[in-house]
């Protein structure tokens, strides 16, 4: 309770800063969001790798596959839910066309981002070197060679060298929780600096009005998905959702500020362990797995935004095409990457592929830090739900608080 009291005195602290309208003061924050950005970046990476190796090699295979199942049966369960609630949301409120002068101004927006197919995306996933993965921060190549070297560990025969590997990598991870706790200490003065951002860009007039009908449809999926569906499922299970949030609050409020759920994972698994109680070989693999696939309020964005853009081109949004993006909204979500603005681009990529005008998603773009902040929360709750979840299924007697 104090630690969540103090992130919320910072979170006021970095409001006021951000309304002063100093540039000094901007700049200054800036510089400080964006060294804590880099700071969990730089940890998420071989938090992730170091993760999934150990729980293969000591947790067994058997024991792995059973929890991957799980895992993955309430992520895409949870992914479909958040799509269908932006479906249902787009069809009763129902945004309008925009003027067609205000597609003029933002055409530059199909130059902010890499023009790939979703099959080059998906190769891009698999590796040709062992490097390259760690350079470029490609989480999903890294998740399949964590996969392949923890799979690989936990066949070999018990032996001094295997014994040795692994003793070294649980090191390593100790080290890198060490190494997370010192930043969590410092984490307040963070969030002062991500609350000025915020609260700067608000008063300059980021939100525009002109969409405000698809804002509503697209804030509104996340909210409903966050306080509604998602504690359904918790209930459905038999754990107290208010139980839940009020544990694992540091985790997504970071997520809330960094925009990256891959950025937040280090916090997500800290606060899973030590607040929520969850099991370590549960929430070490559960968490960098659902920080990859669990995307709920990147599929929400993705399908609204899509169905959004095409009817600005004059696609009919029939049943048939409302259906046809769920599937693919869920799919692409699921190969998404958690760094911030990453479904913005997808859904260009994806938008351009289909030959929609992309130049909506110009007007869409000043309006997407807030976006990107409450579907990353979002993201994070869920995947603190399934891991909570599958915590429950695979150890139906550990205690709840």
């Amino acid at each position: 309770m104090r630690t969540t009291l103090i992130w919320i005195g910072a979170l006021v602290v970095g409001a006021l800063l951000g309304l002063l309208g100093a540039d000094w003061l901007d700049v200054s924050m800036n510089f400080v969001a964006t060294v804590y950005t880099r700071l969990f970046q730089l940890l998420a990476v071989p938090t992730i790798v170091l993760a999934v190796i150990t729980t293969f090699a000591t947790f067994g295979s058997k024991g792995s596959g059973r929890i991957f199942g799980h895992t993955l049966t309430y992520t895409l369960l949870t992914t479909f839910a958040a799509a269908a609630v932006g479906a249902v949301l787009y069809v009763i409120v129902a945004p309008g066309n925009l003027p067609l002068e205000s597609l003029v101004d933002a055409s530059q927006v199909s130059d902010l981002g890499p023009q790939t197919s979703y099959v080059d995306h998906i190769l891009s996933i698999i590796p040709n070197n062992i490097v390259k993965p760690f350079l470029d921060g490609n989480v999903l190549s890294l998740l399949l060679l964590a996969f392949a070297i923890g799979f690989g560990l936990s066949k070999l025969p018990e032996s001094e060298n295997k014994a040795v590997v692994v003793k070294g990598l649980l090191g390593l991870q100790e080290l890198l929780f060490l190494l997370i706790r010192g930043l969590i200490w410092t984490l307040p003065l963070g969030i002062v600096a991500f609350a000025a951002q915020l609260s700067a860009q608000l008063s300059a007039g980021v939100v525009a009005d002109s969409i405000g009908k698809y804002v509503l449809v697209v804030l509104g999926g996340n909210v409903i998905q966050f306080f509604v569906v998602l504690p359904l499922f918790l209930l459905s299970r038999g754990l107290n959702p208010i139980h839940v949030l009020s544990r694992m609050t540091p985790a997504v409020l970071m997520a809330l500020f960094t925009k990256s759920s891959a950025a937040t994972l280090p916090v997500t698994m800290e606060t899973a362990e030590n607040r929520l109680g969850i099991r370590k070989n549960i929430a070490r693999f559960v968490l960098p797995i659902c920080t990859t696939i669990n995307m709920n309020g990147c599929a929400a964005f993705i399908l609204v935004t899509s169905l959004f853009v095409m009817q600005q081109g004059g696609t009919p949004i029939t049943l048939t095409t409302i259906l046809t993006w769920i599937i693919i909204s869920v799919v692409s979500a699921v190969g998404n990457a958690g760094v911030p603005m990453g479904c913005y681009f997808l859904t260009l990529s994806l938008m351009s592929g289909v030959g929609a005008p992309v130049a909506v998603l110009g007007i869409i773009l000043p309006i997407y830090t807030i976006i990107d902040m409450v579907e990353t929360a979002e993201n994070v709750w869920s995947d603190s739900c399934v891991a909570a979840i599958v915590n429950k299924r695979i150890l139906p007697n550990t205690d709840e608080e």
